[in-house]
């Protein structure tokens, strides 16, 4: 080995870290945290909630980016720091242990170019900025590649004037501006800057063949600068092929993948953002479709359309427009405003006696053991269905056999929150004929939205009895978009299904429905033709189910 090769080895380092963390500070309680940087130059500092930390976290990491790219982004010459953390970032801990080594484990060896990643824990609490092989970033779980390094510059040994002047031209090359994708982007989007807008894929054929035409020229011009290793990526369990043409093309089904999986991250879903994905992605395998002939992206296109509109579809399910324009989420999508209504009409057929107030209890405790045929109940939930009858009609329902306790009557009413009582329905235990359809998600959704319409705040301060309150259930159930009761090609609801539902006769409900109007249940009401037609308040929009 030559003293140069030997000096040139020598002179390779390490690629850089940069580790920004969050942790507590001083009691847990008191919210506190501190924002520490493994770079020397940076200061603690401390924020008085976990959110502040993170929002100032990102802006620091943003910060270094910057920096880094003031000084030419990401060297080619130096070696991989996963490496020189043993590859403990992607390894698991006892495999790295057992190495006791530098040296990678077999098929987790160091390879491809040197790239500059950042990496955001889920818990958002670290945040990693490297310079690393580009193997140990694909292999590394959460970790982005930002910008790919230059290989080293290989020339052939040469005096000292031809040595001075190469110099030069390495600094020049280092020192070229990094790509516009050197922006971290987080699941949390509210603090982390734009990234670079998207290549438009939706354009026409002509327009795309005048784009990669173009970008062949820049790269066949003599003096075209030399270009950065091309950024990898992956969608749908496919790598985009690095040789890809139209380059626009590549870097779409690039940041879509970048795309679909921070939206997977996210702390609350967005249908609308997440059709769009779908939309984007149908266009884009339909273009690489056309360009490579693989039916298979012709396929997976039409899968993503399709998903496009069921997103569609479940977004205005759940969502409303007011006449204003304002929108209004709905608790209930369609589907489980569906099984909310099977509900209904199985307690309005089995209830073990017809007064209101015992098919309001049989209906709230049916929901609660609707799945396993058992649930929990407190003396504080039945006295909120029924106020001072609660009592008896649980003995009631007890007699009848229609509900089985581990206690007394008197017990269950004295249970509380923190030691509710286990009760149990036969009709609806596992062995019997299973009811309903519906999993554990669609039935907790059905039973706090039942909740919610009985204890709703103006109808328990205007203390509405029973027969009121299942009044409320069956209109907030049977809504059309705009908040109106019924199908538009019925004109409303029946009378007869009201009172069978209700235990009300044809002339009572035009009272009750006064009532509901006064507690802003209800906008309006009318009955004529033995229907009832009415429109529920702007407030009560959210409790009501699509039909």
């Amino acid at each position: 080995m030559t003293v140069e090769a030997g000096t040139r080895q020598e002179e390779r380092v390490v690629g850089r870290v940069w580790t920004v963390r969050l942790d507590p500070d001083g009691r847990p309680s008191a919210g506190i945290v501190r924002l520490s940087c493994s770079r020397p130059a940076c200061a603690d500092q401390r924020f008085p909630s976990t959110s502040a930390g993170r929002k100032a976290a990102i802006e620091h990491v943003n910060l270094h980016l910057a920096r880094i790219r003031e000084d030419g982004g990401p060297r080619g010459e130096a070696w991989c720091a996963c490496r020189a953390a043993d590859c403990a970032w992607h390894i698991p801990d006892s495999v790295a242990g057992r190495r006791g080594g530098t040296r990678p484990a077999e098929g987790a060896r160091c390879g491809g170019p040197v790239v500059l990643t950042v990496y955001a824990d889920r818990a958002g609490r670290l945040w990693r900025i490297a310079e690393m092989c580009a193997r140990c970033a694909a292999a590394t779980p959460g970790c982005r590649v930002l910008d790919t390094a230059l290989p080293p510059a290989r020339t052939a040994p040469a005096g000292p004037d031809q040595t001075a002047e190469r110099t030069d031209a390495e600094r020049k090359t280092v020192s070229s501006p990094v790509g516009s994708g050197m922006a971290a982007v987080f699941s949390d989007s509210g603090s982390s800057p734009a990234p670079a807008p998207s290549p438009v894929v939706g354009a026409s054929p002509a327009s795309v063949a005048a784009l990669a035409s173009a970008a062949r020229a820049r790269a066949a011009s003599p003096g075209a600068m030399p270009r950065r290793a091309k950024r990898w990526g992956k969608i749908a369990q496919r790598i985009v092929p690095h040789n890809l043409e139209p380059e626009v093309l590549r870097l779409e089904l690039i940041e879509l993948g970048d795309a679909f999986r921070a939206y997977q991250k996210r702390a609350e879903p967005d249908l609308l953002h997440l059709a769009e994905l779908h939309e984007r992605k149908a266009r884009a395998f339909r273009l690489w479709a056309d360009v490579t002939g693989d039916e298979s992206l012709r396929q997976e296109a039409q899968r993503a359309g399709k998903a496009a509109q069921t997103t569609r579809e479940m977004h205005h399910n759940r969502v409303g427009t007011l006449d204003g324009g304002a929108v209004v989420e709905r608790l209930l999508t369609r589907h489980q405003a569906e099984h909310a209504r099977i509900v209904l009409n199985h307690v309005a057929a089995h209830s073990p006696r017809p007064e209101a107030e015992v098919r309001l209890a049989v209906l709230m405790l049916t929901l609660r053991a609707a799945r396993a045929g058992s649930g929990n109940v407190t003396g504080q939930d039945l006295t909120g269905w029924l106020q001072g009858d609660a009592e008896r009609v649980l003995q009631q329902l007890a007699e009848a056999d229609w509900l089985r306790l581990p206690g007394t009557v008197a017990e269950v009413m004295a249970s509380r929150p923190e030691n509710p009582t286990t009760f149990t329905v036969p009709t609806l235990l596992p062995e019997q004929p299973r009811p309903f359809t519906f999993g554990k998600t669609t039935r907790s959704r059905i039973s706090g939205w039942a909740q919610r319409v009985v204890g709703d705040r103006k109808i328990r301060r205007k203390k509405l009895g029973a027969a009121t309150r299942l009044l409320a259930l069956y209109t907030a159930a049977h809504i059309r978009l705009d908040g109106r009761l019924g199908h538009a090609e019925d004109g409303g609801l029946r009378l007869d299904r009201l009172a069978a539902f209700s235990n009300l006769t044809p002339e009572q409900i035009g009272e009750h429905t006064d009532l509901l109007v006064t507690a802003d249940w209800l906008a309006e009401a009318d009955i004529s033709e033995n229907k009832l037609r009415g429109r529920l308040s702007e407030r009560a929009l959210p409790l009501g189910g699509l039909l």
